[in-house]
């Protein structure tokens, strides 16, 4: 089944539209935007305010929180030049030694099969 693509200003509006309608809930504006449940609630996560209108109109923070990635993202922009570098070479080192460890798990498993 072929992926489908939704252009920023549809997930924007997404977001927007499941924010601010009173009550609303992920899974009835997915559904009516044709859309996956999970989908959403990762737009909501990338995209979204951290708010939601409640059916009586008072704004209370949405159960979909920011995803990590996201939040550290955005605690990026107050590290001067060096600790960024720092983290970023950290973070590169993480996921080269995942790698590997996936690779190797990899081999061992599939290595018995095919071997």
């Amino acid at each position: 089944m072929a992926r489908k693509t939704y252009s920023e200003e549809f997930r924007r509006q997404a977001v927007e539209l499941c924010e601010s309608t009173p009550g609303a809930t992920v899974r009835g504006i997915a559904d009516d935007l044709g859309i996956v449940r999970g989908t959403l609630t990762q737009w909501l996560r990338e995209l979204g305010t951290g708010k939601k209108t409640n059916a009586d109109g008072t704004l209370t923070d949405s159960p979909v929180r920011k995803s990590a990635s996201t939040t550290q993202h955005e605690g990026s922009l107050n590290e001067s030049p060096d600790q960024e570098l720092a983290r970023l070479r950290a973070r590169v080192r993480e996921l080269e030694i995942n790698e590997r460890k996936v690779t190797t798990e990899g081999q061992v498993r599939w290595g018995g099969v095919l071997g």
